[in-house]
């Protein structure tokens, strides 16, 4: 019996750690080959080692910071060149950038974290679609987060950036409304990253749940065969229950 994503290529950002490398080992234990993009080229490398182990077959790695929109634009042509088509993507890097009041950034850690954010995500959109449209059913997933409906104090940087990021997303999947193509936004929640330690220093990790546990969701919203709304609704990690997807 084949996997279910076999003969798929999936394109994800941030792959070298957190929910971008857990993301990256599900979908490539799926049957999906991985094209992991991310800075670390170290975390890449460890990426292609537990995919090898688990699967036997290889990664196609990328160290590019994707903020560089010329590096994305080659990536896209590459990838047309070689594989034609993307069936699936996975946009897990981000920023959170200070944790200090609004009035208190300096105008160079706003940049830093909007040219991530949110300019790297149209960037993203733009050299992938072509790639998108070309698969008979693509899924293209942007991870979200609950500061956009629930804002909080210091945050501001992170959560103003995803909530553009929210609506750019909602804004192409209407877009994409009358192609195979759906775009998706997934909240993941609490997860155990890096990002997460950064922001609350003095939480117990063993307390938070390891980003391994998004990978069976992430390879259900991966799959054609699943009927999915376009970015209308936000799916969150802790509405996936007992293997049935639900929106939040």
């Amino acid at each position: 019996m084949s996997l279910p994503l076999t003969d798929k290529i999936a394109l994800v950002t941030g792959a070298s750690r957190g929910i971008g490398y857990a993301s990256a080992i599900a979908l490539a234990k799926a049957g999906a080959h991985v094209v992991a993009v991310a800075r670390t080229q170290g975390g890449l490398t460890e990426l292609d080692d537990e995919i090898r182990a688990a699967t036997g077959q290889s990664a196609t790695l990328v160290p590019l910071d994707i903020t560089d929109g010329t590096g994305l634009d080659a990536l896209g042509l590459a990838l047309y060149q070689r594989f034609g088509r993307l069936d699936v993507l996975v946009h897990a890097a981000a920023m959170l950038g200070p944790m200090t009041p609004m009035s208190h950034l300096e105008p160079g850690q706003w940049d830093k974290v909007v040219a991530l954010n949110l300019t790297a995500t149209y960037r993203l959109i733009r050299t992938t679609e072509p790639l998108l449209r070309a698969s008979q059913a693509a899924r293209a997933i942007f991870l979200t987060t609950g500061r956009v409906a629930r804002p909080k104090a210091f945050w501001g940087a992170y959560g103003v950036t995803k909530a553009g990021l929210e609506h750019m997303v909602r804004t192409w999947a209407d877009e994409l409304e009358q192609t195979g193509v759906r775009a998706v936004l997934l909240d993941p929640n609490t997860m155990r990253t890096r990002m997460r330690a950064e922001a609350m220093p003095g939480e117990d990790p063993e307390t938070v749940t390891p980003p391994s546990e998004i990978g069976p969701l992430m390879v259900q919203l991966a799959q054609a065969d699943l009927g999915l709304p376009n970015a209308n609704v936000v799916f969150s990690h802790w509405k996936a229950q007992g293997g049935m997807l639900a929106s939040a």
